[in-house]
């Protein structure tokens, strides 16, 4: 309990503390006395069955990442991401390539949450065949615990052998980088749980350790950084900031619509948007779109002729800034999973999870090794979801930077639109270049096949968002083809 009280009073660092092992083995008894030595109040306490009709209709990591615990705290997950692969593969519904994509599935995730400093503990409690028929039988026959069994132990019993190889796979494939298993004997109680406790106190200590020796490395390389900075920002004031041509310079902004062209399509292209989500809804497709690009670019004003061609109820429009204390207590991603809607709905976010590689980046609230990960940690955040059918739109409106100083000047001369600028954005100005070249990165390394960017030439706010509504209807309409094709071959 001291070890846990530390850990809540510094919250550096969430612990995520994994069962998984034979049936009778002790998982559930393992984590009723961790909840007897320690303060339940900050121990979360994570037990699955098959997904609810709510969780089917999200990727299936929706529940796992919405339950993650906070720095601070401690998350038992007992039945976790680890039941679905191997009762799969134990039960012949997948072969072993299949397995072994999941489980690399698991581990990125895994890999994610201890690269963003989550302690990861897991136990894999073990006891033989005839130890475990033992085990069963006892508890049948007593009155107090017999509803414990059910046929279903006893079949996962016969199977056992297959249960054990299976097992052995996923313990070799996920012991990897700091997320390693614990193989605990489950037939001496007294053995098991003092085991496990031991492991889970010195794990935290031990961890509480390193984080205050890589915060006290951290601050003085941050002094020494500011005294080197000096010159550096001395040599950059001579030679400018970085230049060359990126894609985004290589856009033609001078594209435009005439005002009566632009009617037209305004009024077809949302006719056509409002049949598509609507027929996307009775699919229970789900769609999401995100905008990201320099302020002013005019993406409010984009979502505004989008969300006018539909009906209210089925979408939702979330607009994200800096993060909120709860947020930054989890993982940068976990704001976003949990904000998926559910099958058939259409989700708006303005500004995305690329804060992560770019304003956190420019701005320096990321570190480098955290936001060079997030590129891959985005691109498998982006695949679960069109795996699991999403249609995902990305789009980056772009303007130039004369634009931009036109459109702020005139914001600050119109007084309804005053409150639009902000001290911010003339900070976010200063650093244009920066954010460019972010930008260039950013959709060289997450433009996918199943998920590329749309740039959106945005001078023209007209053609801007006829763009943006004829791409999502081409998008949509594909998309739901493309469903409706594969459902007749299945057929």
């Amino acid at each position: 309990m001291q070890s846990q009280f530390a850990l809540r009073d510094s919250s550096d660092f969430p612990v995520i503390i994994v069962f998984a092992g034979v049936d009778g083995a002790g998982k559930g008894a393992t984590v009723n006395l961790l909840n007897e030595w320690m303060d339940p109040r900050w121990l979360i306490t994570n037990a699955y069955k098959k997904p609810s009709e709510d969780e089917k209709e999200r990727p299936p990591y929706w529940r796992f990442w919405r339950d993650l615990p906070p720095k601070g705290q401690i998350g038992l997950f007992l039945s976790s991401w680890y039941s679905g692969p191997l009762l799969d593969r134990v039960y012949g519904k997948t072969d072993d390539v299949q397995l072994s994509q999941g489980l690399e599935r698991i581990t990125a995730f895994e890999r994610a949450l201890s690269d963003d400093g989550a302690l990861i503990l897991k136990f894999w409690m073990h006891m033989s065949k005839d130890a475990q028929k033992r085990r069963l039988k006892s508890l049948e026959k007593n009155e107090l615990t017999s509803w414990q069994v059910t046929e279903r132990h006893w079949d996962h019993w016969r199977k056992y052998e297959c249960f054990v190889e299976v097992a052995e796979r996923i313990i070799m494939q996920t012991s990897v980088g700091k997320a390693n298993w614990t193989i605990v004997e489950g037939i001496d109680p007294n053995h098991r749980s003092l085991t496990v406790g031991t492991i889970i106190r010195d794990a935290i200590l031990k961890r509480q350790n390193e984080v205050q020796l890589e915060n006290e490395l951290k601050a003085k390389m941050a002094s020494e950084n500011a005294l080197s900075s000096i010159s550096v920002e001395d040599e950059d004031s001579k030679t400018g900031n970085i230049s060359g041509m990126t894609i985004l310079s290589m856009l033609d902004m001078s594209e435009t619509i005439g005002k009566s062209s632009y009617q037209k399509e305004l009024i077809r292209l949302q006719g056509k948007l409002n049949q598509l989500h609507r027929l996307a809804a009775e699919k229970k497709t789900s769609i999401i779109m995100l905008f990201e690009g320099p302020d002013a670019a005019g993406k409010g004003g984009a979502i505004r002729r989008m969300t006018a061609a539909m009906e209210a109820r089925n979408y939702k429009v979330l607009p994200f800034a800096a993060p909120t204390d709860e947020e930054c207590a989890q993982h940068y991603l976990w704001r976003f999973w949990r904000h998926l809607s559910r099958a058939g709905r259409v989700t708006i976010f303005d500004r995305s999870w690329y804060g992560r590689v770019l304003v956190e980046r420019v701005e320096g609230f990321a570190s480098e090794t955290e936001w060079q990960r997030a590129y891959a940690e985005i691109n498998d955040f982006e695949q679960q979801l069109t795996e699991h059918g999403v249609i995902l739109l990305k789009y980056w409106v772009h303007i130039t930077k004369d634009e931009q100083l036109a459109r702020f000047k005139a914001r600050e001369e119109t007084l309804h639109k005053r409150w639009k600028l902000t001290d911010e954005d003339w900070r976010n100005r200063e650093k244009w270049d920066d954010y460019e070249n972010a930008a260039q990165d950013m959709i060289q390394r997450t433009s996918t096949l199943n998920a590329p960017w749309t740039l959106i030439e945005g001078n023209d706010k007209k053609y801007a968002r006829i763009k943006v509504l004829r791409v999502a209807c081409e998008t949509i309409e594909k998309a739901l083809q493309k469903k409706k094709k594969k459902k007749k071959q299945i057929s």
